[in-house]
C-alpha cells in the first residue's frame, strides 16, 4: 500500500467533526511550500541586486548559452 493510500485510509476513519480541522492542517502544508518558493526566489533576487559585478546586467543569446554548455539547439 503507498504512502497515499494509508493516508487515504486514515482519513476516511476520521470522524466527520474533525475534517474541518484536517483541512486547515493540509492547506498550512500547501502554504508553507508556497511560502519556502517565495523566500527561495526573493533570496535570488537579492543575491542578485547585491552582486556588484559590472558585468551583471551583461546578456547573451539563448544560443551562446545553450552552446556554452555543449547543447544544441
Amino acid at each position: 500500500m503507498s504512502e497515499r493510500e494509508k493516508v487515504h485510509q486514515i482519513i476516511d476513519q476520521i470522524p466527520d467533526y474533525k475534517i474541518g480541522q484536517l483541512l486547515v492542517f493540509l492547506q498550512g502544508m500547501k502554504l508553507d511550500d508556497e511560502i519556502e518558493d517565495d523566500l527561495f526566489c526573493d533570496n535570488l533576487i537579492n543575491e542578485y541586486l547585491k552582486n556588484e559585478r559590472p558585468d551583471k546586467h551583461e546578456t547573451i543569446t539563448l544560443e551562446e548559452f545553450a552552446a556554452s554548455e555543449g547543447v544544441s539547439l
